[in-house]
């Protein structure tokens, strides 16, 4: 049973699944929209929100938390300096995830992660 479990676990192991979500939040912060499985762009969807809120408030201190995570000095500056500043006014829902079909070789279902304007 799936009482109290809060994370998918993408059918990987916990040190597999922490590089994966990292990878895959350095890749949308440079490139501001990717293709994925949507069982994986739903996980990073809550990944990402989370690093963002942070990289709004610009400070030493934040910087050193978001670095513990994604551990990339260009996305790192590119989300303090660019994102961040963008989304200082909104309260959330810096992304959205947008369902493209299913993948041809295994049908796995598709989808397409991007910023919010």
């Amino acid at each position: 049973m799936r009482h109290r479990k809060l994370r998918r676990n993408l059918n990987v192991d916990t040190s597999h699944r922490k590089a994966l979500l990292s990878n895959l939040a350095i890749s949308m912060i440079l490139n501001r929209k990717i293709n994925t499985t949507l069982p994986k762009a739903k996980e990073l969807q809550k990944y990402l929100e989370k690093l963002v809120t942070v990289a709004k408030e610009d400070n030493f201190q934040s910087k050193r938390k978001v670095f513990k995570l994604i551990q990339n000095k260009q996305a790192l500056n590119l989300l303090f300096k660019e994102i961040g500043i963008q989304y200082k006014e909104r309260n959330g829902g810096y992304t959205r995830v947008i369902k493209s079909g299913f993948r041809k070789g295994d049908a796995a279902p598709m989808a397409i992660i991007e910023f919010v304007k």
